[in-house]
């Protein structure tokens, strides 16, 4: 059961669709979203190359402040970007403006929310200075889970590609994913990609059957490529709205634990994520 779900306003650039996907949610499952926004002091102060020489420290004063203004800027639209449509819908709304590191405020947040909606990019840099290019992993590696990772342009989920590689972590995923009640419309295949065919087919009438036993229809599919170079694709030519991945927090630290294709995903996918264990 989803009732309390936790709403990641990074920046004004994804705020819109991450709220249309957050109220979507939130009308669905009767939830209450609380946004959150977190400006970082320390990622403010990042300047590239440094000036040098005279009046650096005028200089270095200076560009903090004006990305400062800039970022409670962001944090105003994007908040009036969620509040207002949280309004338009009638859905239960709070809002959390936070300062320190994102990541251990989010980690902390989350532990009283039931799910998590960010943007798979643009989080907490308020369109201010680069954001690290494993933020989202990050994320994941604080224990913020689940997620639903969405892009800049909304659109509904309409059909979801689950990956499923026979992996305890992987079987988890779909399994919270079918529990959770989310999208309970959309058309899901199940595909597994792999190099032998007669495990796959194995693995894949499985999972069908697990999804069938909780009132969700899925098709299947088995792809003889490695899911680095096919998955993505793959989904892509399907016309998949949503991919479930399975992922675990120490295997993202310990990256060979963790293995190639979710990290892919987590930095590459142009298609909205649903990220759990």
């Amino acid at each position: 059961m989803i009732k309390r779900i936790l709403v990641g306003v990074g920046t004004s650039q994804t705020a819109r669709s991450v709220a249309e996907h957050a109220v979507e949610l939130g009308r669905h499952f009767e939830a209450e979203l609380l946004g959150v926004a977190v400006t970082d002091p320390l990622r403010l102060e990042w300047t590239g190359p440094r000036p040098i020489g005279m009046g650096v420290e005028a200089v270095t004063a200076e560009l903090r402040e004006e990305r400062l203004q800039r970022a409670t800027a962001d944090v105003a639209a994007a908040k009036a970007i969620f509040a207002d449509r949280c309004r338009a819908d009638g859905v239960e709304h709070g809002f959390s403006d936070q300062v320190g590191d994102p990541f251990e405020i989010v980690s902390q947040l989350v532990r009283y929310q039931d799910m998590c909606v960010f943007g798979l990019r643009g989080l907490f840099e308020h369109d201010v200075v680069p954001e690290p290019r494993d933020a989202l992993e990050r994320l994941v590696a604080s224990g913020v889970r689940p997620i639903l990772a969405v892009g800049e342009e909304y659109r509904p989920i309409k059909k979801v590609l689950v990956a499923y590689s026979g992996s305890l972590e992987s079987a988890k995923t779909f399994k919270n994913f079918v529990l959770s009640g989310l999208f309970p419309d959309a058309l899901i295949r199940v595909v597994n990609f792999s190099s032998n065919a007669a495990a796959a087919l194995g693995l894949l009438d499985h999972a069908a059957a697990y999804f069938r036993s909780h009132g969700r229809e899925v098709d299947t599919d088995h792809v003889a490529s490695d899911p680095q170079q096919e998955l993505i694709r793959y989904a892509t030519a399907w016309g998949a709205d949503l991919i479930v991945a399975g992922n675990s927090a120490k295997n993202l630290i310990m990256r060979r634990l963790f293995g190639e294709t979710a990290l892919m995903l987590l930095r590459e996918s142009p298609l909205p994520l649903y990220l759990s264990q």
